[in-house]
């Protein structure tokens, strides 16, 4: 595989045609789509997948209205809004079995955990539904609550032919200081993950407890998408990003590249 055809470009509320035409070449992967806001622009979609023969990828959800929040809440403590949760997933997966996507995307984790040693005023949250602070939210109850997101998942991926994919959202320790999810990688290969290069380099800025490097090294070998960000960051300009992408084991073949 020619390193053009690691790349995708993205789609955001619509299809995009000025965009598609700019952007997308015929070598390229695919394209991942998000938050549609009109079932033509899914329509159009397939068809330019098929008429171009490149892959669709899915940043959950596709159709844009159908929750409140954005993200699907799958570690949430009330019962109640976790199992909604999965009910979305799953009818969402119904929608988009006529795509046939090769990849679903979902941040993990959701609701954020977040370190109350850290002041996260400026990472931004659409609604308080989104983020728990860890003082109220045990590592037992994390990892527990993860199994059930993993196994559920591997179960649906056999059964709607797609695989799972997990985008790093904001990392507490749970995640990059254990063994808790190279335990469940291992366990369930279905699920891969998503490296967001801009979301881990804002994170260290604002987290100093935070090592950007250390999470890319932990986990590249899992990866199955690279989001790449080009931005400016004050009076900081994004080489840092450029340098973690060269330096990483996992550009290799099979890897999606997701320019935003």
């Amino acid at each position: 595989m020619s390193k053009m055809n690691r790349f995708l470009i993205g789609q955001y509320g619509t299809f995009d045609d000025m965009k598609f035409q700019r952007d997308f070449k015929p070598e390229f992967y695919g394209i991942e789509a998000c938050l549609f806001e009109q079932e033509a622009d899914f329509v159009k979609l397939m068809r330019e997948a098929e008429t171009h023969s490149f892959q669709i990828g899915i940043h959950f959800p596709l159709r844009a209205g159908r929750a409140v929040i954005r993200d699907a809440l799958f570690l949430s403590r009330d019962d109640t809004v976790r199992e909604a949760a999965f009910e979305l997933i799953k009818q969402e997966l119904e929608y988009l079995a006529a795509a046939k996507p090769s990849y679903v995307l979902f941040h993990y984790p959701k609701p954020v955990l977040l370190d109350h040693r850290v002041d996260w005023s400026s990472w931004r949250f659409a609604d308080r539904a989104e983020y728990e602070v860890d003082t109220d939210y045990s590592y037992e109850e994390f990892a527990e609550r993860s199994r059930q997101l993993f196994q559920w998942l591997s179960e649906n991926s056999r059964e709607f032919d797609f695989v799972p994919v997990l985008e790093f959202d904001a990392l507490h320790e749970y995640v990059y200081r254990t063994g808790l999810l190279e335990e469940l990688l291992a366990q369930y290969p279905r699920v891969k993950l998503c490296l967001d290069t801009g979301r881990l380099f804002l994170q260290e800025q604002i987290d100093p407890l935070f090592n950007a490097c250390h999470v890319i090294r932990k986990f590249a070998k899992y990866a199955e998408v690279i989001h790449l960000w080009n931005l400016q960051f004050v009076k900081r300009s994004c080489i840092i990003i450029i340098r973690y992408c060269q330096s990483w084991p996992l550009i290799k073949v099979g890897l999606r590249l997701k320019r935003i």
